[in-house]
């Protein structure tokens, strides 16, 4: 199978029959009603089969036999193992709401994964770019050939709107309005929102629809707005390999996933004066709250609203 294909997540095979059949159902039920991302779908999978497991080592060969005792276990075991914080809370995230389908389905008397306690998760943030760091970046990157304009207008698009790079792989050829400077992006929950695009990234996509598309597109291609060496629509995992090579290539520059250039995007915004709210719709957040987690505001920020704001701001005399 070629990286610009999406591959089935497999059940594991290592766990009784009911556990599979139960995973089966749960995985298509994540895809035609949660319509999780395949990043997502392939972590719970993962967390879940590691699960079922070790429930048989314990006995527990069906889901009714999970209760709350064999739960608890199994993440103890995990914490002795010594996965991070960050690790346990998405694997008690993954085994609550596999609980709750579990359920809602009758194949369990109770649901056990509310008593689950969640482990505070780490509110370390990614790397990002410095403004110029960003400049370097995208305007030292070799634009020659199909490759090369396909690759720069990725990382222009992903840093210059702050979409996540599922979202980039989604894109459309029709959702681009060149005249109005947007995209029309379709994210999490299959919600979709319109962003705005920047002058160099409209151009980078242009270039790359004009002189580099053509060149790859077979009959695979479709509608997909950007296409992998094959002609399929671009992958993920391709995108993350092309900002790492491509940041790597530059040089002089912090390695970033696309993650980071998400996050790079959105302190730009903030700290070019743009308000919390507006990032929280740029970045397709349900919840302020994300946002705040998500963005970081430099201290060099802070100091300048301080000093435009507060009264006592602009003293000569002022102390740190």
């Amino acid at each position: 199978m070629s990286a610009d294909e999406e591959s089935e997540q497999e059940i594991p095979a290592d766990v009784t029959a009911p556990f599979q059949e139960a995973l089966g159902e749960f995985e298509r039920h994540l895809r035609a009603e949660r319509d999780v991302s395949e990043h997502t779908l392939r972590a719970y999978l993962g967390d879940l089969g590691d699960l079922c497991r070790y429930a048989g080592t314990v006995g527990a060969a069906e889901p009714a036999e999970l209760d709350v005792a064999v739960l608890r276990a199994w993440l103890a075991r995990q914490h002795a193992l010594g996965r991070s914080r960050a690790t346990l809370a998405r694997r008690t995230a993954a085994v609550r709401t596999f609980t709750g389908y579990l359920h809602r389905r009758g194949l369990i008397p109770t649901d056990p994964g509310p008593l689950l306690g969640t482990p505070k998760r780490p509110r370390d943030l990614p790397a990002v770019l410095a403004q110029d760091d960003a400049s370097r970046l995208l305007d030292r990157m070799d634009a020659t050939g199909p490759l090369g304009l396909r690759d720069l207008a990725v990382l222009e698009v992903l840093y210059g709107t702050g979409v996540r790079v599922g979202e980039l792989c989604g894109l459309d050829i029709d959702d681009l309005d060149a005249g109005r400077r947007t995209a029309r992006v379709l994210g999490k929950g299959g919600k979709e929102r319109t962003v705005p695009m920047g002058e160099p990234a409209v151009r980078a996509v242009e270039d790359w629809l004009r002189a580099g598309r053509p060149a790859l597109t077979t009959e695979d291609s479709g509608p997909a707005l950007f296409l992998g060496a094959r002609g399929g629509r671009l992958h993920p995992n391709t995108a993350r390999r092309i900002v790492h090579d491509r940041i790597a290539e530059v040089g002089e520059v912090p390695d970033l996933s696309p993650h980071g250039l998400r996050h790079s995007a959105a302190t730009h915004l903030l700290e070019g004066g743009a308000d919390l709210r507006s990032v929280q719709e740029i970045l397709g957040h349900a919840s302020l709250q994300t946002t705040q987690l998500y963005t970081h505001v430099s201290a060099e920020r802070l100091k300048q609203v301080h000093r435009q704001a507060h009264p006592r701001g602009t003293a000569d005399d002022a102390r740190d």
